[in-house]
């Protein structure tokens, strides 16, 4: 059931933000489209409740539950960039808007924008140890809590993985090539 649930969350998400540009684009009503575009945090919320549901019945916490808190992790910490992402593509592709913003490509700003980047990531892995401790507690000792455990050392290594890309960047900044080193 759990699984299902992740599923139809993330397919509700995306018929979320469809209805959500459309509306904005297509019907020209912001405000309706911002109102369903709020509506993602509830699909978040529902997986939660359903999770704790599941646990409290009886259920033995596994790769589900714990998939479950990593989906509600990156949802709250990166759902609002996808979708400004999605939203700026859709605008030009379709509906004459603006070329989205592209991150720089050299220097400081660069290691900014890669910095923010692991910052979204740690917090999305962050959210996502805080609901699988929770989840541990609630077990408590005497339930099999090994999957959660995994779940919480994947995090701490997605953490690791951006902060070393963004520590990379910093200390090895790109530089743009020269016009007589690129031939």
């Amino acid at each position: 059931m759990v699984v299902a649930l992740i599923i139809a969350c993330e397919v509700g998400f995306w018929v979320l933000l469809a209805v959500g540009l459309l509306l904005r684009y297509v019907a020209k009503m912001p405000k309706a489209s911002t109102v369903v575009l709020l509506c993602e945090p509830l699909l978040e919320l529902v997986l939660f409740v359903t999770t704790v549901i599941d646990l409290r019945n009886g259920a033995e916490p596994d790769w589900k539950h714990g998939l479950a808190a990593v989906y509600i992790g990156y949802s709250a910490a990166l759902g609002h960039s996808t979708i400004k992402w999605v939203d700026a593509r859709v605008a030009h592709r379709f509906f004459g808007g603006p070329p989205p913003v592209k991150p720089a490509k050299y220097g400081m700003a660069r290691t900014l924008h890669e910095w923010k980047t692991a910052g979204r990531w740690v917090l999305a892995a962050v959210i996502a140890i805080a609901l699988l401790q929770g989840g541990i507690w609630y077990v408590g000792d005497d339930g099999e809590i090994g999957s959660l455990r995994d779940w919480q050392q994947k995090m701490l290594y997605l953490m690791g993985i951006n902060v070393v890309i963004a520590l990379s960047y910093t200390l090895f900044p790109k530089r743009e090539r020269s016009a007589s080193s690129a031939r």
